[in-house]
Formats: C-alpha cells, structure tokens, sequence
C-alpha cells in the first residue's frame, strides 16, 4: 500500500511538472522576444528584419507609432539606442499561430545620445508565418 501511494504522489508531482512545461512553441516565442531584444540592445538591422513583419505596427510609450522601416531605422542610426535592455516577468500565450507577449521592459535607453533609464510594460503580438515567429505587433505603456 505504501508503494502504491508514493507511486500516485510521484505521478502526480510528475505530471503537474509536465503540464506546467512550456510547449515547443512558447519556447520558439520567448526565443524570438530573445533574439529581437539582442538585436536592439546591438543594433543589429539584419536580425530586426529577420524578426519584424513587414507590416509590424509598433508602438513607443510615448505614443508614437512606428511602421518596420522607421523603427530599424531609429535603431541603426542610433536615435534609439540601449546601453543595457531587459525583458523582464514575460508571460506567454499562445493560440494557434498567434502570441501574445507581455513583459517589463527595463532599460538604460541612449536616445540621440542622451541616456535614459527606461522602465515601462510592453505588449507583444508575434505570428507564426512559414513556420517562422514574427513580431507584428508591439506596444509599449507607462505604468
């Protein structure tokens, strides 16, 4: 009997531990939410393109808005820049080929030279196009 009952409690620990598993896909996204955060904090244009719609609509605190070639572009020529860039308390959803991206975005942002800490909530849309996850929606807020 008491076999049996540490064969139930470990199942149990052990299947909450699976359900609790990110899937393939929440991994892909928060791979991607990675690569585009290394890409900012390094100014690299090649890999924003790669990860970035070309109908991204993406939004600053501020409240301006950006289409994909005016955001590269603020990145590449240092308008906006990152000395340190963080995304922090990220939480992953998922349905279908759609993921929505919440996370703290912490920064010491460089803009136009000027630094800036930087400390706001941001909003993700990522979409799996050609098997491939691409960011078509950001916006981020005060709080």
């Amino acid at each position: 009997m008491t076999k049996l009952k540490l064969l139930v409690g470990f199942l149990g620990v052990f299947s909450g531990y699976v359900l609790a598993a990110p899937s393939a896909d929440e991994q892909a996204v928060a791979k991607a939410v990675d690569n585009m955060t290394q890409a900012m904090l390094h100014k690299d244009t090649k890999a924003l393109a790669a990860l970035t719609s070309d109908k991204v609509t993406y939004g600053h605190s501020s409240g301006k808005i950006q289409n994909k070639d005016e955001f590269i572009a603020d990145i590449e020529t240092g308008r906006s820049g990152f000395k340190t860039l963080q995304m922090l308390n990220q939480k992953i959803t998922i349905d279908g080929d759609v993921a929505l991206v919440r996370n703290h975005f912490s920064a010491q942002a460089v803009n136009s030279g000027v630094e800036v800490p930087t400390e706001i909530e941001n909003f993700q849309i990522w979409q799996k196009q050609k098997g491939q996850w691409l960011l078509i929606g950001r916006q981020a807020f005060k709080f």
